[in-house]
């Protein structure tokens, strides 16, 4: 069944940048289109970005030109570059196989000073 570990979160400066990244496993990766969501204390989970199985992404506006979604097929791997970071954009962070009632246990990233 599809599997996804998220790492790479932590604690950054407002300003600062962190790289996600998603390793997944027990679907064909390459042909999967992959998304990030995140959710905020006291939130409800919210679209972040999504990256077809072909490497063209898409972005929720509010992080467009500072988020960047990529992927790696022979890793089986999805990444999301955060730069310029704001307290914001402080949450949990998960990678998600659209479609699918899987998700993982997410990375939490805290934008603070």
């Amino acid at each position: 069944q599809v599997h996804v570990v998220e790492s790479g979160g932590g604690l950054v400066q407002p300003g600062g940048s962190l790289r996600l990244s998603c390793a997944a496993s027990g679907f064909t990766f390459s042909s999967s289109a992959m998304g990030w969501y995140r959710q905020a204390p006291g939130k409800q989970r919210e679209y972040v970005a999504l990256i077809s199985h072909g490497g063209i992404p898409n972005y929720t506006d509010s992080v467009k030109g500072r988020f960047t979604i990529s992927r790696d097929n022979a890793r089986n791997t999805v990444f999301l570059q955060m730069n310029s970071l704001k307290p914001e954009d402080t949450a949990v962070y998960y990678c998600h196989r659209p479609g699918t009632a899987s998700w993982g246990q997410g990375t939490e990233v805290t934008v603070s000073s």
